[in-house]
């Protein structure tokens, strides 16, 4: 008597596949982290290579537990497996709750994030390039208007400031003309000190922080969708677990039985004939 095949190899070919990808992560974050030219990104929040080497590695750990437990059938590091899986599931719906609950508390985290990182603009390539991308990706420029640039220090709009950009915004806050294919990376300059009527036909006067939001609103359904995905095939994989643990303990517990019965009726056959000898040797006495 077995455990079931398909229950077996569907849990381990779902641990198998999230456990290459943690690999990944952990790759991703290694590189990210020693290629980084400087330490700008993390005074932001968190760096973001190191928050993909410790998720990766959380990955890795619990996968591998689920690898080998489903491949060699063993209920302890199943056992494991799925306690550490629940409770990856609770933390992902409490901070769903929480951050739904205090939204407010989150954008005012994301502006202060944003605003920040426009301070230092010029001094990571990877953060400038980041930002280029969100605020052309988004159609927006600064945070909450174009004039947030301002608190950069090549960007800064006095008349004291030396930079050829003062009073500017990067060439990523530009709208792009028609048939436009070299990039003019002096388009924002001298932008900061008009009026947003006067320039909105050359730049992006909206900021990034309400284009995110917006475009997070109008793909909230998408979002979901994605989110209770991942949720289902956690709550589907912790079903194969159980399931599996289930089967074991009932296959070792049969062969317990099995081994019982078969040792007491091993003695109930030998009694006989121990009584048997037993009666010969006193007749030939």
């Amino acid at each position: 008597m077995r455990t079931s095949q398909v229950v077996k190899y569907s849990l381990f070919v779902s641990c198998y596949i999230f456990w290459v990808a943690s690999g990944l992560l952990i790759a991703v974050g290694l590189y990210a982290k020693l290629c980084k030219e400087t330490g700008v990104v993390d005074s932001l929040t968190t760096d973001p290579a190191i928050l993909l080497i410790v998720v990766g590695m959380l990955m890795f750990i619990i996968t591998f537990f689920g690898c080998m437990g489903a491949l060699r059938d063993v209920h302890f590091l199943l056992k494991i497996f799925s306690g550490m899986l629940i409770v990856v599931l609770i933390l992902q719906l409490v901070a769903a709750i929480l951050g739904f609950m205090f939204s407010g508390m989150v954008l005012d985290k994301a502006s202060s994030v944003m605003a920040r990182a426009i301070i230092y603009y010029r001094e990571d390539l990877d953060l400038q390039n980041f930002i280029d991308y969100i605020q052309k990706k988004f159609e927006c420029c600064g945070v909450k208007s174009y004039k947030d640039w301002s608190t950069n220090i090549y960007f800064y709009c006095t008349d004291t400031n030396p930079s050829l950009e003062r009073c500017g915004v990067p060439f990523s806050c530009c709208i792009k003309e028609k048939g436009q294919t070299v990039i003019n990376t002096m388009c924002g300059y001298e932008t900061q000190n008009l009026m947003s009527w006067f320039v909105e036909d050359r730049i992006y006067v909206e900021g990034c922080l309400d284009k995110i939001v917006s475009w997070g609103r109008g793909n909230l359904l998408f979002l979901a969708y994605i989110a209770l995905g991942f949720i289902f095939l956690e709550i589907v994989v912790i079903c194969l677990a159980v399931v599996l643990i289930y089967q074991i303990n009932f296959i070792m517990e049969r062969r317990k039985s099995t081994a019982t019965v078969r040792t007491r009726q091993n003695a109930e056959d030998i009694v006989p004939h121990i009584e048997q000898m037993h009666t010969e040797e006193c007749q030939y006495i």
